[in-house]
């Protein structure tokens, strides 16, 4: 039977549960782990130790609109009279209207305290207004078993007629001229995941050009499943007058409605070593979170034949049962250069440690190497009044195809940005920044019992962001 474990995957960059932009600066340039700027407390919290005395505040908001497409290719889809077509296509948006973040620093002499609030993992919603491809390829394969059955596909039409108030006899005498046409799916899937992270933490300068950063972050998970599965059934039935009828299989729906939430918390600690007025390096290690959500869930399952046969699928959406989703560790490195005043070229790398997560089922065990990113950006400073600033990202995951299904995938991409930083006083600045991710598609074959099953994965997005800067 069809699974529900659908994941509303981050439509920002970073690892599979790590969003690494956090505010407008970082949508036009990717690359801040070696930056000294009150946006970069996330990405280098040890370098806030260099910003001046006194309070620094900067608010921001991202818009982000995403599409998860899939093409499934299946021969039983053949089948269906809708669309008699073996590749079908399914549409997923996502989309995140405002995403907010703040950080917070004050500074004095040696010492610095920060704040920062963000959305860390998650990030949005993604609906799917006709199901999935797996969800169809899993119901064509018990319907078509169903009606090639002896006496079903007659004891169903037998059921119709009786309903429609034919009499019982002439019911079943009339089932026996039916011929099954064809199937048809009634399918929704809607996915909702958001990991609210609040980071607090200390710098403190050893010397003056090194400085070092303890902190810790809560995340809170809040995520919501609801999806549906309606199967239905075309036939003729000649002897009632009958040739395109139309009828449910009521016994054989399911209806999800999940809500998810947990909490954990994420140990951090940072370097950052200013050489020289040309020379910055930078490294953060983010440890593992532990986080078990735990499940308050209605499933409704019409047919104790379909409850057994799903049983083992939607354990994890088990009313009260809890569920890892552990936030994988997370190694960062930054570098900056600036040959000249007014230009700074930014380098970065990204490890995010996916196979030590734990997950359900330990589906972890399916990634083949830890995911990787790597980052180039540079800033120009036009005048006093505008900065501009442009970068590239590539991420590169280790995702097995075994890991891979139309339920939750993650692509392997290059994303570029861009923006500008206005210096509208000597307090404050606004950040405007947008950046588009370039996915590389990917196709999952796997072997089933009727044939082949294919899926081409495809994914687009889009991302703006504005930011407010203020040096109090």
């Amino acid at each position: 039977m069809a699974a529900f474990s659908f994941v509303a995957a981050s439509v920002f960059a970073g690892g599979l549960l790590t969003n690494t932009n956090q505010n407008a600066a970082f949508v036009r340039n990717f690359a801040q782990e070696g930056k000294i700027d009150l946006t970069s407390i996330y990405t280098n919290p040890a370098g806030g130790a260099f910003l001046t005395n006194g309070w620094h505040l900067s608010l921001n908001s991202q818009t982000a609109f995403q599409q998860r497409n899939i093409e499934t290719t299946f021969p039983l889809f053949q089948y269906n009279y809708e669309n008699r077509d073996q590749k079908h296509r399914f549409e997923g948006k996502a989309t995140a209207p405002v995403v907010p973040s703040f950080t917070l620093s004050y500074n004095k002499d040696k010492w610095s305290l920060s704040a920062h609030f963000a959305v860390t993992g998650g990030g949005g919603k993604c609906e799917f207004d006709q199901g999935l491809g797996s969800f169809e390829a899993a119901y064509s394969g018990v319907i078509m078993q169903k009606m090639q059955t002896p006496g079903v596909f007659s004891a169903l039409m037998t059921q119709s007629l009786i309903g429609q108030g034919v009499p019982a006899a002439q019911a079943e005498a009339m089932a026996a001229t039916g011929q099954f046409k064809g199937y048809s799916i009634n399918s929704f899937m809607k996915g909702r995941s958001y990991y609210f992270g609040m980071q607090v933490g200390g710098t403190y300068k050893f010397i003056d050009n090194l400085a070092g950063y303890v902190g810790l972050r809560g995340v809170y998970a809040t995520c919501n499943y609801n999806g549906a599965v309606n199967p239905s059934i075309a036939y003729s039935l000649p002897a009632a007058g009958i040739e395109n009828g139309i009828a449910a299989l009521n016994n054989y729906g399911i209806e999800l409605n999940c809500d998810q939430t947990g909490f954990g918390v994420t140990p951090i600690i940072g370097l950052d070593w200013k050489i020289n007025e040309h020379w910055n390096v930078s490294g953060k290690y983010e440890a593992p979170t532990k986080i078990s959500l735990k499940n308050k869930s209605e499933i409704d399952i019409a047919s104790p034949e379909v409850q057994a046969q799903a049983a083992g699928i939607l354990g994890q959406f088990e009313d009260g049962a809890k569920v890892r989703e552990d936030v994988p560790a997370l190694l960062a490195l930054g570098l900056e250069y600036s040959p000249i005043e007014k230009v700074r070229i930014d380098a970065a790398y990204h490890q995010f440690f996916d196979k030590k997560s734990k997950k359900y089922a330990d589906k972890q065990k399916l990634i083949d190497h830890n995911t990787h990113e790597f980052i180039l950006g540079v800033e120009y400073d036009i005048c006093k009044l505008v900065t501009i600033s442009g970068s590239w990202e590539t991420t590169r995951y280790g995702l097995s195809d075994a890991f891979m299904n139309d339920l939750s995938f993650s692509l392997s991409n290059n994303m570029v940005g861009g923006g500008v930083r206005i210096n509208a006083t000597e307090r404050f600045s606004i950040d405007l920044g947008y950046m588009c991710t370039f996915y590389n598609d990917r196709e999952v074959t796997t072997q089933t019992a009727v044939g082949p099953k294919k899926d081409l994965y495809s994914r687009k997005n889009h991302t703006f962001g504005i930011g407010f800067n203020l040096d109090l």
